[in-house]
């Protein structure tokens, strides 16, 4: 099996520097779609810590420190994309360096876990989904927003695509395939749409 963590360190390393500023497909223009989604839908809910599952340059935490006071945390497998975070000096943010199916957290330390367009990066994602289920806290938020196909397209891109690929994509599933996968791993649905095109936001709570 490729080493997908491996790849998408070595791919995100590279683009760190350029990330935020080429707003391109192949860049950060999904993910700043993903992550302006997310800091609306948090935008009435009381919280007081928030973690985000592979943060890249911290663009989410930087819109949501600006918007209210929290524990901001962002954890991303790139060295390269965090030291670009802590660059910029968000109030109340603590960035690592970690992987989504091992965060370096508690049981139960936020009441809210973001994960904006790194999903699909994950070799093991039922593992990472546990894993954002167990530092919540009881009632929490998992809010997974991602860009996906499923059907026919799905099976060529995680069979065939993915497998020649050299960026650390792993796999993808649609926005049906992400509520069936949260269920099983003992969320409620709170909220599905698909955003734009290919992108959509899935909210689970934790019961």
């Amino acid at each position: 099996m490729k080493d997908y963590e491996a790849l998408s360190k070595k791919h995100f390393d590279g683009q760190a520097a350029e990330y935020d500023q080429r707003n391109t497909y192949y860049y950060s223009q999904n993910g700043k779609i993903s992550c302006r989604d997310i800091a609306e839908q948090v935008d009435g809910v009381p919280y007081e810590a928030l973690l985000d599952v592979g943060c890249g340059t911290g663009f989410l935490i930087d819109i949501l420190a600006k918007r209210r006071p929290a524990r901001y945390c962002g954890v991303d497998l790139s060295d390269e994309m965090i030291r670009v975070a802590k660059g910029k000096g968000i109030r109340g943010a603590e960035f690592t360096v970690g992987s989504a199916d091992r965060l370096p957290y508690p049981d139960g330390s936020f009441d809210v876990v973001a994960c904006s367009q790194s999903f699909h990066h994950y070799p093991y994602p039922e593992k990472a989904m546990g894993e954002a289920r167990r530092v919540l806290r009881p009632g929490g938020l998992y809010i997974l927003s991602d860009t996906g196909i499923g059907g026919i397209g799905a099976w060529i891109d995680n069979h065939i695509l993915f497998k020649l690929a050299r960026s650390g994509d792993c796999h993808t599933t649609n926005r049906r395939g992400i509520e069936r996968m949260m269920a099983d791993a003992g969320f409620t649905i709170a909220d599905s749409r698909q955003i734009r095109g290919m992108i959509y936001t899935v909210t689970g709570r934790k019961n």
